[in-house]
């Protein structure tokens, strides 16, 4: 099942030979965790979504509002039975012909879900080693941060990582700056200095990221620092994890020669599944 701009059908029947999203990557979407029946950080969502399409210049439909877009996901969800969180991908496309320049601003929508098998945020694995992905680099610039369907990068890094045994790669922008992983934000631990890469250097501007920044801030003698991270850094670091929607947040143990405890990640993990109970 999925909801196809408010409809909710069996497959969307969408044409992909004129399908803008599918031709130019013309689209941009949120991957959302929804828990008994509840779109978690749903307002971080939504004014994220409709920044990113004020930004590739997409016209907002009026009756776009935070309480539609809920719906819109929880209607779909209303459809399955087998589990208490999902997976939910929400993509909003240009609906336009055209080539490069389209003929018309206005957008559709399409809403996919899939079941979790964990409510809760756990580690995923307990051993997760990662290597520098440099083949192509992030550009610092606004549309790096965006959540857009050019994930070009992304797939040949996955490819790169599954083909040398790696569970996940780290990316570099173009001033050879570490930004993040291939599908998940970086923190790193030096003492109780917490840095993770500030926007500015082309990360994703990501919704757990925020969730755990703000985690940090409360903890009592942890300073937080959004500041650019260099491959040398990464050797010198007491802890490195990632962190993104779906997992919450992932140990990195082993970078190269180095090895990583996590004991300071699994107390953010505990914080971030407590915040969620209480949310």
């Amino acid at each position: 099942m999925v909801n196809c701009n408010g409809n909710i059908q069996d497959n969307s029947a969408i044409s992909i030979d004129s399908n803008r999203g599918f031709l130019y990557g013309d689209s941009v979407f949120e991957t959302i965790k929804v828990l008994d029946n509840k779109v978690l950080f749903l307002e971080d969502h939504y004014f994220r979504l409709m920044a990113s399409m004020r930004i590739c210049r997409m016209e907002i439909p009026m009756n776009f509002t935070m309480e539609y877009f809920e719906e819109q996901i929880l209607n779909l969800i209303s459809n399955f039975s087998n589990s208490n969180s999902y997976r939910v991908r929400f993509s909003v496309y240009r609906d336009s012909d055209g080539f490069y320049m389209p003929t018309a601003r206005g957008v559709r929508f399409i809403v996919t879900a899939s079941s979790l098998s964990n409510d809760l945020y756990a580690f995923t694995k307990t051993e997760y080693e990662v290597e520098l992905y440099k083949d192509f680099y992030v550009s610092k610039q606004l549309l790096s941060t965006l959540k857009t369907n050019n994930k070009m990068l992304q797939i040949t890094g996955s490819i790169f990582a599954d083909e040398n045994g790696y569970d996940n790669c780290l990316v570099l922008n173009d001033e050879k700056n570490v930004v993040e992983a291939l599908q998940s934000n970086l923190f790193m631990k030096t003492g109780n200095v917490i840095i993770t890469p500030p926007v500015s250097d082309g990360c994703l501007n990501g919704i757990m990221r925020k969730q755990v920044i703000e985690i940090l801030k409360k903890m009592e003698g942890i300073e937080v620092k959004e500041v650019s991270i260099s491959p040398f850094d990464l050797q010198k670091a007491d802890e490195l994890f990632l962190t993104n929607v779906i997992s919450g947040v992932q140990p990195i143990t082993q970078y190269r020669k180095k090895r990583y405890q996590f004991d300071f990640a699994n107390d953010v993990l505990k914080r971030l599944n407590a915040k969620i109970r209480l949310s």
